[in-house]
């Protein structure tokens, strides 16, 4: 009832009825049922700045974050590395890769010369098969130089003098000294020209070959 109407009644007789009181306006309640924070100086409740319940303080970004992380100590961003120390490195890795492809073309051609070599073996084998001169009854030693060594094969009489000739030869096959004609010796040249161990020139000066000679004598302190 409004305060007008009241007073109308009062004035017509009407008594108040007692312990009657006019009701209270209720309190002022925060969101915690406490009292109200009262906005600090600058419109914000609790302290907070920028008003409206305290708004966030707006974070730096792109080249301003760049530059807070520089300045702070251990920041996100990485040191760039010197160009120098750059070009470098990539020196360093051609190099690297030059030197492993060197090494398997290098691999690669030594296999191939394997393969190549025990083909070429095989093919002499086959070409001497049971053509070799050798006598059980030799009875003399014609020795001469064969991969820096010196080595020796033994010989009759008339085949050291047709081995001086140049009317026969000697080729080696799997560590033995085979006795072959010239013409077989030549046919062994051309497929694996490493096997010849002894080929006479007859027209080449002796002193060219001093173990022509069936009276040289090796020396004793000779390591075969």
């Amino acid at each position: 009832m409004s305060d007008t109407l009241r007073d109308q009644l009062l004035g017509l007789g009407f008594k108040p009825t007692p312990g009657a009181e006019k009701p209270k306006a209720p309190r002022r309640q925060d969101g915690q049922g406490g009292k109200g924070r009262a906005p600090d100086a600058r419109g914000g409740k609790g302290g907070r700045p920028g008003g409206e319940g305290g708004r966030r303080q707006a974070q730096p970004t792109g080249a301003g974050r760049g530059q807070a992380d520089a300045k702070r100590p251990g920041g996100g961003t990485r040191p760039r590395r010197p160009e120098g120390d750059i070009d470098l490195a990539k020196a360093y890795a051609i190099r690297a890769q030059r030197e492993k492809d060197e090494r398997i073309r290098a691999e690669r051609e030594k296999q191939e010369a394997a393969r190549l070599r025990r083909e070429a073996q095989a093919k002499l084998a086959t070409l001497l098969d049971g053509k070799g001169l050798n006598a059980a009854d030799a009875e003399h030693v014609r020795h001469f130089d064969y991969g820096g060594k010196i080595k020796r094969v033994h010989v009759t009489a008339d085949q050291l003098r047709a081995l001086n000739a140049g009317e026969l030869g000697v080729v080696q096959l799997n560590g033995r000294y085979l006795l072959v004609t010239a013409a077989l010796l030549a046919e062994a040249e051309a497929v694996f020209p490493a096997a010849v161990a002894l080929k006479v020139d007859p027209d080449a000066p002796a002193g060219d070959d001093p173990y022509a000679d069936p009276k040289y004598q090796v020396p004793d302190d000779l390591v075969w």
